[in-house]
C-alpha cells in the first residue's frame, strides 16, 4: 500500500479543486499548450509527408528514373538499351535527344524542355501516355514535325490541336551569309496533364525530328526505368562501373534531389519551430508544479511526519506533472489524427461556404492539401512530449522532497 501512496495522492492532486486559482490556471493552460503543439506537430508534418509523396508520385511517374548520355552523342544507343535492359531491375530503356528552347506562337513566347522521344518505347518507362487529354504519343511520326505539350503551356499560349507552333534552337549557326538562329515549324498534335512542373515546360517530339533539328546522329542518351525509384541510386551505381567513364550515368535524387531536399529541410525546420509550442507547455508545468510545492507545503510536511520518505514525496509530483504532461499529449494525439483526417473535407466545407479557393489547381496542380500520416512522426511526436512531461517534473519534485517537516509547519 504503502508503495502505491505516491501514485495515488499525485493523481488526486490533479483533479483536486485548489485553493489558489492561478495554480490552476497554469496547470489548465499546460495542458492545453501540451495538446495543442502535439496536435500541430501532427498535422504539419502529415501535410508535409503528403507533399512529399504528391512530389514523387506526380514528378517521378514522368521524369525518368536514370540517365545514361556520352558526349558527343549516343550513336550505338540499340545496343547500349540492350544492355542496360539485362540489369534484373531495369524495367526499360529508351532513347531521348533534350535542350531547352523557345516556343513561339502568335504573339507569345514561351521557354521550354524540348525532348526527342520514340512514343514505342517512351510509353515503357514513362505515364505520359496514360495522360493525354487529347491525342497520342503515337501522333508523333517522323519527319512530320509534330509536338506534343503540357496542359499548361498549350492554355498560356492559347492553343488548339492542329495549330502551328516555331520552336528556335539555342544553337547558333554561322554561314557565310551570316549568323542566324536554328528555327522550325511545329504542329500540335497533343496534350498531356500529369499535375506536375512538366505541364508548363516539357514539349516532346519524335527522334527522327529531334535528330535533324538538332543534327545528333542516333540519340544524346537513354532514359530508364527502375523496379523501385528508390534503389534507383544503387542500380545506376552499377551501370556506371559497367560501362566506364566514357558515359554519364545519373540517376532522379542527382537531378531533381534538390527539390526532395528542400522538401526534408521544410519537414525538420517547421517540426522545429513547432516544437517551441511543446517547450512553452513543458515550462507551464515547471511553472505550475513550482508554485504547487509551495502551495502544499504543510500537506508535504504532514505526510513526512506520517512516514512518507522524500523518495515518495519526490514521486507525488513527478506522478502529478507526468499525469498533465500524458492528458495533454493524449488529446493532440487524437485531434492531431482526426484533424489530418478531416482536413480536406474542412477545407472544402470553408470553400464552399466562403466561395473561394485555398489552392488553385491551375497555379499549385493540387485543390487540396495531401496529407500522409505516419505511425514514425506519430510515435516520435508521443515519446518526445511525454519524456519532456517527465523531465520537466524533476526540479520541483526534487525541491518537494528537500521540505524539512519541523521548518514547514513552524509558522501553521
Amino acid at each position: 500500500m504503502m508503495k502505491n501512496i505516491p501514485l495515488y495522492i499525485g493523481l488526486r492532486y490533479t483533479r483536486a479543486k485548489r485553493r489558489n486559482q492561478f495554480i490552476s490556471f497554469i496547470s489548465a493552460f499546460s495542458l492545453i499548450g501540451m495538446a495543442l503543439g502535439v496536435m500541430s506537430l501532427i498535422v504539419v508534418l502529415s501535410v508535409m509527408n503528403g507533399l512529399d509523396r504528391e512530389m514523387k508520385q506526380r514528378l517521378l511517374s514522368v521524369i525518368p528514373h536514370g540517365y545514361i548520355t556520352r558526349d558527343p552523342s549516343l550513336s550505338n544507343w540499340q545496343e547500349v538499351a540492350e544492355q542496360v535492359k539485362q540489369h534484373p531491375k531495369v524495367l526499360g530503356a529508351a532513347p531521348f535527344i533534350a535542350s531547352e528552347a523557345l516556343l513561339t506562337y502568335s504573339d507569345g513566347v514561351q521557354g521550354i524542355q524540348l525532348e526527342g522521344i520514340l512514343p514505342e518505347e517512351e510509353t515503357k518507362i514513362s505515364v505520359i501516355d496514360k495522360h493525354m487529354l487529347v491525342g497520342t504519343l503515337e501522333d508523333l511520326r517522323p519527319g512530320e514535325f509534330g509536338v506534343v505539350m503540357g496542359s499548361m503551356m498549350a492554355r498560356q499560349l492559347g492553343l488548339a490541336l492542329g495549330d502551328k507552333v516555331v520552336i528556335t534552337s539555342p544553337d547558333i549557326n554561322i554561314t557565310p551569309a551570316g549568323v542566324y538562329l536554328r528555327k522550325k515549324s511545329f504542329t500540335l498534335v497533343g496534350v498531356f496533364e500529369v499535375g506536375a512542373q512538366v505541364d508548363l515546360e516539357l514539349a516532346i517530339i519524335h527522334l527522327a525530328d529531334a535528330q535533324k533539328f538538332f543534327r545528333v546522329q542516333g540519340a544524346q542518351g537513354l532514359h530508364v526505368k527502375v523496379n523501385d525509384l528508390y534503389q534507383a541510386g544503387n542500380v545506376m551505381s552499377d551501370l556506371a562501373a559497367k560501362f566506364g567513364s566514357d558515359y554519364k550515368v545519373k540517376d532522379w535524387s542527382q537531378t531533381q534531389g534538390s527539390l526532395f531536399q528542400s522538401v526534408k529541410m521544410e519537414k525538420i525546420v517547421t517540426g522545429t519551430l513547432l516544437n517551441i509550442l511543446i517547450f512553452i507547455a513543458v515550462f507551464n508545468i515547471v511553472s505550475s508544479l513550482v508554485l504547487m510545492v509551495a502551495d502544499k507545503r504543510s500537506d508535504i510536511a504532514v505526510l513526512r511526519t506520517l512516514g512518507l520518505t522524500a523518495k515518495q514525496v519526490m514521486g507525488i509530483f513527478i506522478v502529478q506533472g507526468s499525469a498533465v504532461g500524458f492528458v495533454g499529449t493524449l488529446i493532440g494525439v487524437i485531434a492531431g489524427c482526426i484533424l489530418t483526417l478531416l482536413l480536406n473535407p474542412i477545407m472544402g466545407l470553408l470553400e464552399t461556404l466562403f466561395g473561394f479557393h485555398f489552392f488553385d489547381p491551375e497555379t499549385f496542380y493540387i485543390s487540396g492539401l495531401p496529407n500522409q500520416l505516419m505511425w514514425q512522426d506519430l510515435v516520435t511526436i508521443t515519446l518526445t512530449a511525454l519524456i519532456l512531461s517527465f523531465l520537466a517534473t524533476l526540479y520541483p519534485a526534487y525541491r518537494a522532497s528537500k521540505i524539512e517537516p519541523a521548518e514547514a509547519l513552524r509558522y501553521e
